[in-house]
């Protein structure tokens, strides 16, 4: 294998040395935008040299306008697929065909026509087929809540190289984050997860159930970190980067070596005494953002049994009085966004049935 090049720098050269001299030469007159966002690990940042068996190359997608789509999507496809070179920096510009989850793997050549991966779209059609809504159209306060956040983070992220249509940026500033009062709504609801369950680590030690209180702790540990990402106002990615990016984040310099010891500890009283001066530091920064009155920081006692909380529904119950948009306030559930009621893949994945759960708002 060559040189590992992190994928965004690689697609980047990759436009600019081989890509756009084509669309000049054959296309001089094109408008188009050029970018890397949507999927892959290379969007994110986090791409290494383990990442580029597939779906992982010299790649970039290319929007059109949607006259020139109908009419031009083919023909700029031929010309890149007889002129673009075989290899690029050492990695390979032919892919296979796409498996039926749409991943495609390098395949060498070295005669014939480039099956290459300069995937060509509108901007409507992308948007739609990423969100399932169109981009042109504002957005409700339902709809954010069943956007899934890594969805959300991938279009959000990446880099766009050439913006010819002058639609790319205006839609990703759009989609930078939540509007103020689904982000307040989400944040209550986050306060309510950790207010249902941050007993358990205690009750379940206290009956002798390491195991369970070691469950309950990591649980807990995955909803503190998510709220920790809506606290800074960053989407939170699915499981696999989800602590790589938490890495990112300002609090958690000082919060990584507590929810570790958390993890690493041997008995549920140091787990419990642990988890607590982590409910400590969320509530200081919960006061930090001032969205509410400043509320107690320390923890105590479970109704008068050895067991740290918060009462994470203090903090819930303050945020929920700060919001104002009528339609937010009317909802009657607590369960947040889609993310955070279900992290099922089969759900989240399927924007068809991430639609139909707006109805758990009604």
């Amino acid at each position: 294998m060559p040189k590992f090049v992190p994928g965004l720098k690689l697609c980047k050269l990759f436009y600019q040395q081989e890509v756009t001299p084509i669309l000049n030469r054959n296309f001089p007159k094109l408008r188009y935008s050029a970018a890397i966002i949507g999927w892959g690990s290379e969007v994110l940042g986090f791409d290494t040299p383990t990442s580029r068996d597939h779906h992982w190359g010299p790649r970039v997608l290319l929007f059109l306008s949607e006259k020139d789509y109908r009419r031009l999507k083919g023909q700029i496809s031929d010309a890149l697929s007889n002129q673009l070179p075989y290899e690029f920096m050492g990695y390979s510009t032919n892919y296979s065909e796409p498996e039926p989850n749409g991943v495609r793997h390098p395949v060498k050549i070295t005669r014939g026509r480039i099956d290459h991966m300069v995937n060509i779209y509108t901007v409507r059609s992308f948007f739609k087929a990423r969100l399932g809504f169109d981009p042109h159209k504002e957005f409700s306060a339902l709809d954010w809540l069943i956007f899934p956040q890594q969805r959300l983070l991938e279009l959000t992220s990446g880099e766009i190289y050439h913006d010819g249509l002058g639609e790319l940026e205006k839609i990703r500033t759009n989609l930078k984050y939540y509007p103020r009062d689904v982000w307040l709504y989400m944040l209550a609801a986050q306060w309510t997860r950790i207010s249902q369950e941050e007993a358990f680590v205690g009750r379940a030690g206290h009956v002798g159930d390491e195991l369970g209180s070691q469950v309950v702790a990591a649980r807990l540990i995955r909803e503190i970190i998510k709220l920790a990402f809506l606290m800074e106002r960053r989407y939170a990615p699915y499981s696999k980067w989800l602590g790589t990016a938490f890495h990112g984040l300002r609090i958690a310099k000082t919060l990584t070596p507590l929810l570790r010891q958390v993890l690493l500890a041997k008995t549920w009283k140091t787990r419990d005494r642990s988890i607590a001066k982590a409910y400590s530091v969320m509530a200081k920064q919960h006061n930090a953002l001032k969205i509410t009155k400043p509320l107690a920081t320390n923890t105590s006692d479970y109704y008068r049994r050895p067991y740290s909380v918060i009462h994470g529904e203090r903090f819930a119950k303050a945020i929920k009085q700060a919001i104002k948009d009528p339609k937010i306030k009317r909802i009657k559930t607590n369960v947040g966004s889609i993310d955070q009621f279900t992290d099922s893949t089969n759900v989240v994945e399927d924007l068809a049935l991430c639609k139909k759960l707006r109805a758990v708002y009604k």
